[in-house]
């Protein structure tokens, strides 16, 4: 399972249900996806095809949607 938590744009928010604990979010786009690493602070984890301009607007959207993300998470994991 691999709820949407937000779309923005070209860009798809989601977890995947049964993954690793440390808070994260996958973020797809048409012509990749990346996993960001939420704490201490945003930053990449993985990348699978997005160009550097991609990854920056990825992270940017990341940041506008954080508070969106950790309740999900919160929501669908506990805390």
């Amino acid at each position: 399972m691999a709820p949407t938590i937000v779309r923005d744009g070209q860009f798809r928010l989601f977890f995947f249900s049964r993954e690793e604990p440390r808070i994260h979010v996958h973020v797809a786009h048409p012509d990749g996806e990346a996993k960001f690493w939420l704490t201490p602070d945003i930053h990449v984890a993985a990348n699978m095809g997005l160009s550097s301009s991609q990854i920056r607007q990825a992270h940017a959207v990341v940041g506008v949607h954080l508070k969106e993300i950790e309740d999900a998470w919160i929501r669908h994991f506990g805390s």
